[in-house]
């Protein structure tokens, strides 16, 4: 049987990419594991330079003789099996502090983008076959699980057996983590929130990809991994009921947090057409200005036949009349030239056979 649960007002917050990849990249680095290379390394023998006049450069060198090493230069970062520039020191700064509002803001963008349906796919998660986003689970369903079957069975009933299929595959991590005890790397799939810790967690914590958290622990670096917003999640229903309570909305303060409510959005109505062709809006623009003429370019009459035309209309005509009248001469020159080439031909001719015949004279 089907319910209505009231959506929380924090899945109606505004979504923030910006502000999830700055708090997710700074919060990550909380976990970071301080390194460094040894005091020591790089610096273990007593070499000295040579000083000049010996044609080396003045680099400090190992002592001794018999061996490779000797002579060899010492110490410095560009020589062989010497130390690193500005070596690495185990009080470097490693965590990072993020504002309290900063981190919440953060949260409830990645809490609202949970809700949109286009973002979860974005992701990469296959809810085709879910229902419907967010995904709400009667409490008594979940809390009474304690078998991974039994969970596995229930994310199958909700349409998430592509989702689980596709956590189950793993590949080769590339790069140097293969031999960092890290070698195979999987997808994340769902992530389960409940209210109340039960035997629900030693049911879903062993399904590959499926991660759980508290409600009231709610994490960024679970809700948005990698700092990307639109991860799937399952909620129990008294998870998803508490959200008002521990966030407010944008106009009830929060009961469990003290003087907050969820971020507002700047527009309220985010179809920009609708305001820009508005009554309102239209009635105090002001009037579109006419289109300013550009100054005419001054043309030739002498040469541009169309400027001629403006100042002398009769010129087309006289031009069609001095066309015609030129027809009939045309066709005279035409005949006296051809005239003129059968004459030199038969000239050549002539002139040729002339030439010939005295040629061949004995």
């Amino acid at each position: 049987m089907k319910a209505q649960v009231t959506l929380p007002g924090v899945l109606l917050a505004p979504i923030r990419p910006d502000i999830v990849r700055f708090v997710h990249t700074n919060i990550a680095k909380n976990d970071r594991q301080p390194y460094a290379v040894a005091r020591e390394a790089g610096e273990q023998t007593s070499a000295a330079s040579w000083g000049t006049g010996r044609a080396v450069a003045r680099v400090p060198r190992v002592p001794g003789g018999g061996t490779h090493r000797s002579g060899q230069a010492a110490f410095g970062n560009n020589c062989r099996g010497g130390r690193m520039f500005g070596a690495t020191k185990i009080w470097r700064k490693w965590h990072r502090k993020v504002n309290v509002n900063q981190r919440r803001f953060a949260l409830c963008s990645a809490l609202a983008a949970t809700a949109v349906p286009a973002l979860v796919m974005a992701r990469g998660h296959r809810i085709g076959s879910v229902p419907e986003i967010p995904l709400v689970v009667a409490t008594d369903k979940m809390t009474g699980l304690s078998k991974t079957k039994d969970a596995v069975a229930l994310l199958e009933v909700l349409g998430a057996k592509g989702e689980l299929a596709r956590c189950q595959k793993r590949k080769v991590r590339a790069g140097r983590g293969k031999m960092r005890n890290r070698r195979y790397v999987r997808k994340l799939g769902p992530l389960v929130i409940f209210n109340e810790k039960g035997t629900l967690t030693r049911a879903f914590r062993n399904i590959p990809g499926v991660d759980l958290v508290n409600v009231s622990r709610l994490n960024l670096l679970k809700l948005a991994p990698g700092g990307h917003v639109g991860r799937f999640v399952v909620w129990t229903q008294d998870a998803f009921e508490r959200l008002d309570s521990l966030y407010g909305t944008t106009s009830v303060l929060s009961k469990e947090k003290k003087d907050y409510h969820v971020p507002h959005n700047i527009m309220t109505n985010t179809d920009l057409a609708r305001i820009i062709n508005s009554v309102e809006v239209q009635s105090v623009l002001r009037a579109k200005k006419p289109k300013a003429r550009g100054t005419p370019i001054k043309k030739n009459p002498l040469r541009n036949l169309g400027a001629r035309v403006k100042l002398d209309p009769s010129t087309l005509q006289r031009r069609r009349v001095g066309i015609l009248a030129a027809q009939p001469s045309a066709k005279k020159r035409a005949a006296i030239k051809k005239a003129k080439l059968a004459k030199r031909k038969t000239l050549r001719k002539v002139t040729s056979s002339k030439f010939i015949k005295r040629m061949l004279a004995p």
